[in-house]
């Protein structure tokens, strides 16, 4: 019987863990499972045996990390661990007696060492054609965290093997996201609208609780099956091993209550063992078929409500640049300057300020609470940068629904300077997301929590990292992602204008042009030497000398930058003011058309 015809009249049970399994019966936590698809054949087939005797109707090739990066290896002997891995289930199967079915385990493939995209998707292909020579009935990807790959290899699979029934299972946290910042709602939005997608759902990352309470918020689209197989728990350290718990009797009731939910395949991930499997089976009605919340394609949850709108983007209309000006935080809890350059600001009629997020890898007041005690005490409209380096995605969370809870409706999202080489010994970079990602992440909040006042977001252009090509893929990546607008490094040459203008015609967006006034001789060469990524040129330093007074010198930053913004007004939007020092007075000595 084909899988889509059990379906139609069962609820169908997977099996359970299997690395987690291996390494609990070899008694080292450090045991790869895909290893003994050649070097111990017999447990890995007992374990199926197990899987199969405890009740489940589908198995898991163990394959799940059979990739190059993980296990070290090389293409051949990735082939004969796929190979094995789908010979060992079949065995198993034919030797229970019993009509189960095969899954094809594919787990993804780490995005390290350098590798391109194009690199990484090979390989899957790889994985998958091997698969694909057994003439398998499924394939499976489970525990990713978003569709990159997913979409265009399901549509590989199909256009090689049309009858193959694929499913996708996406890891989540606590809070309903995976590690790429997207939600459980969205997921099920893009399984239901990938037409060779058979099924998907929810595997590891979180327990049996957890995911009880992710689902029951959800609605299941009708043209999709619907999978949960989540953790037996959370593991303890325990011995310097990290265990789960026993607690097959919680499991089994969670997954009483996430099956009825409509949920179409059930089983379960880390931690799980056959007695799992086996109390699930024997507690739930495989044949009380229901279907749960179901939506049409066409009814994507609950209709959008009436944003409100944000009153920085507002301010980009014909004929208007709009003006931000960043401000560093101060070093100290010592804020009365800033505070006074905030006000100063105001008075010249800045539109909004950014917050720098300890710029350059050095520890400052927090960009987020510096940025809400501007705008209280100064009245004045604010972008705290927000930074990927610093903080897990935990704390990032946390700090945008801080933020959120306190007015901030705008955000510059940057992945971060490097931590200075100094300090690399005693202070690392988190880098949970890079910006894009956090892009992704938090258009999601706006769509889950921020429906009705969405946080409006920018991103950093580096107009001059690489081809302007590339500069413009990355680009369109953000504003796929939900950026808004673009701030840009300084621009000093004629060569950064004409590219800045060839990128505007370019792509349809917003773009603020940066503007550094620089304020002395010793501050053009420092920025010319030691900062990558501005270009500062040779005429730029000669209007400056050694000796020159520091009213003077302001002046020339000051006509400089006047004539920078003259050759950018008819690309720019808007400028953004990088003020050496804080120096707020420069503000009234430029030229702004």
């Amino acid at each position: 019987m084909r899988i889509q015809d059990y379906l139609k009249q069962h609820k169908l049970i997977m099996d359970g863990a299997m690395g987690t399994y291996y390494s609990r019966i070899e008694n080292n936590q450090n045991a790869v499972s895909e290893y003994a698809n050649l070097m111990a054949q017999d447990k890995i087939r007992g374990i199926h045996l197990s899987y199969i005797e405890a009740g489940a109707k589908l198995i898991r090739t163990n394959s799940f990390a059979a990739n190059q990066q993980v296990l070290n290896i090389t293409p051949a002997e990735q082939v004969d661990i796929i190979n094995a891995s789908y010979e060992l289930a079949a065995q198993a199967v034919k030797e229970s007696g019993k009509e189960v079915y095969i899954a094809c385990d594919i787990g993804p493939i780490p995005e390290l060492g350098g590798r391109t995209e194009e690199d990484i998707l090979e390989e899957y292909r790889l994985i998958c054609d091997t698969f694909l020579r057994h003439k398998p009935e499924i394939i499976l990807f489970e525990t990713f965290s978003d569709m990159v790959y997913i979409k265009r290899l399901a549509a590989y699979i199909k256009a090689v093997a049309p009858e193959v029934f694929i499913i996708t299972n996406f890891c989540l946290n606590k809070n309903g996201y995976t590690s790429k910042g997207i939600s459980a709602r969205t997921l099920l939005e893009e399984i239901a609208d990938t037409k060779e997608i058979d099924a998907g759902g929810f595997n590891c990352g979180i327990g049996s609780g957890h995911m009880y309470h992710i689902l029951k918020k959800l609605s299941f689209p009708e043209n999709k099956y619907i999978v949960a197989a989540p953790n037996a728990g959370y593991p303890e350290q325990f011995q310097n091993r990290m265990i789960f718990m026993d607690n097959e009797a919680y499991f089994e009731e969670n997954m009483q209550r996430i099956t009825a939910l409509g949920i179409d395949i059930i089983g379960g991930c880390c931690g799980t063992t056959p007695a799992y499997i086996k109390k699930i089976t024997d507690k739930i009605d495989l044949k009380e078929v229901q279907r749960g919340i179901r939506v049409k394609q066409s009814q994507k949850a609950t209709e959008q409500k009436e944003l409100r709108t944000n009153d920085f983007f507002e301010l980009f209309v014909p004929g208007r640049k709009v003006v931000a000006v960043e401000l560093d935080p101060p070093y100290d809890a010592k804020d009365d300057t800033i505070l006074a350059c905030a006000s100063k600001l105001k008075e010249s009629g800045v539109d909004i300020i950014t917050m720098a997020d300890s710029p350059m890898g050095r520890s400052r007041i927090d960009s987020i609470l510096m940025s809400i005690k501007l705008m209280r005490e100064c009245g004045i409209s604010v972008m705290p940068h927000v930074c990927c380096r610093d903080k897990n995605m935990i704390a990032m969370r946390s700090g945008l629904l801080g933020a959120y809870a306190n007015g901030i409706r705008n955000i510059l999202i940057v992945t971060g300077d490097p931590i200075p080489s100094e300090s690399r010994q005693s202070t690392t970079g988190v880098f949970d997301y890079n910006s894009v990602q956090l892009m992704n992440y938090v258009k999601e909040m706006n769509r889950e929590h921020f429906t009705e006042e969405p946080i409006y977001y920018g991103g950093a252009l580096n107009y001059g990292r690489g081809p302007v090509e590339k500069v413009i893929e990355r680009m369109e990546k953000k504003i796929e992602a939900g950026a808004r607008y673009f701030l840009t490094q300084p621009i000093f040459t004629d060569e950064d204008i004409d590219r800045i203008i060839y990128i505007k015609s370019k792509v349809n967006t917003k773009i603020l042009c940066g503007i550094m006034p620089l304020v002395s001789y010793r501050n053009a060469n420092f920025i010319k030497n030691e900062i990558t990524g501005i270009n500062v040129p040779d005429w730029v330093i000669n209007r400056y000398t050694p000796d020159m007074a520091k009213e003077e010198a302001e002046w020339a930053g000051a006509k400089i930058a006047s004539e920078i913004i003259e050759k950018l007004k008819d690309c720019a939007d808007g400028y953004y003011f990088m003020l050496p020092f804080n120096r707020v007075s420069l503000m009234d000595k430029i030229k702004i058309v």
